[in-house]
């Protein structure tokens, strides 16, 4: 059986003053035991002292078994493998680049163990041949996984990394760090209670459709009267808001000059797949309440 246990960095032990991410184990009247996730689940404690610069009311409303923490290194004892560590001395600011490096290293750790297990090696023999000197050469491992979706030898190059190992990295890269597109959308309501309205309306959507560029590709599509959304899919979340931003100008400009309205119901953003099927729903549900009425209709004047 391979060993799929190891740390994610090469120092055994975090240094003062670093930030890491911990899971709360226990809480007892001195503090909190917790996990270092990073370092193999190394054990670690937060004074009461070291939960908060105000005072404490309420442990729990703090921190919470089960739970992931952000916090700082205090003391780091090598001999006996204490650490001491503190919720309180991070900035908001550490916590947010906390958070990203902490999924990029969960990411790496993940391919990691994988290949660990499909060629049979232990976990922490791939890190000390060719993990670890990858965050050496990038700064972070996550990185150079990213790098080499388009130069794999560039990226592999002098590294012990063994055939299979490559392959196994290689697959996995493409398949879980290959950067998937972001879909962006906006709300607007465009009106025109002149003679031509309905062919204003179609005119100025139109317009803004065919501004588009082909990279960024938008599509305008009726929720109902006068609501349409605005979609399109990036890379990069503001380039498509640019984009949006853009096409939205035309249809503004394009139904003014027809003497027409136009408002901006929800400025362009991200929205995520939840999104997506919500706004199907709502169309889904407008289209059977329009077909409803619409037999309603057939009926009266059948009568």
């Amino acid at each position: 059986m391979v060993n799929l246990d190891c740390r994610m960095y090469e120092p055994q032990f975090p240094e003062p003053d670093d930030v890491v991410m911990v899971v709360v184990k226990e809480i007892q009247e001195m503090g909190a035991y917790v996990h270092l996730l990073e370092y193999n689940n190394a054990q670690g404690m937060i004074m009461l002292s070291e939960l908060s610069r105000r005072r404490i009311r309420s442990v729990n409303k703090l921190i919470r078994v089960g739970r992931q923490e952000v916090v700082a290194v205090v003391r780091v004892d090598h001999d006996k493998g204490y650490i001491d560590l503190s919720k309180r001395r991070v900035a908001p600011e550490d916590a947010v680049k906390m958070e990203e490096k902490w999924n990029k290293a969960r990411s790496v750790h993940s391919i990691m163990r994988h290949i660990a297990e499909t060629v049979d090696t232990d976990v922490e023999d791939l890190y000390v041949r060719w993990g670890w000197p990858l965050y050496k050469k990038y700064g972070h491992a996550y990185d150079a996984f990213r790098a080499s979706v388009t130069d794999a030898a560039g990226v592999l190059a002098g590294l012990d990394i063994k055939d299979a190992e490559r392959e196994e990295l290689e697959k996995n890269v493409k398949l879980r760090l290959t950067v998937q597109p972001m879909k962006l959308r906006a709300d607007i309501e465009v009106t025109c209670s002149r003679f031509e309205g309905v062919d204003a309306v179609r005119a100025a959507l139109t317009a803004g459709e065919a501004s588009s560029e082909a990279d960024t590709p938008i599509k305008i599509k009726l929720v109902a009267p006068p609501l349409y959304v605005v979609t399109t899919s990036a890379l990069r979340k503001a380039d498509g808001i640019v984009a949006l931003s853009k096409v939205l100008g035309v249809v503004e400009k394009e139904i003014l000059a027809r003497h027409g309205k136009f408002k901006v119901v929800k400025e362009p953003r991200a929205v995520s797949d939840k999104d997506d099927k919500q706004l199907s729903s709502l169309m889904e549900q407008l289209e059977m309440e329009n077909r409803e009425v619409g037999g309603d209709d057939d009926a009266s004047d059948a009568e």
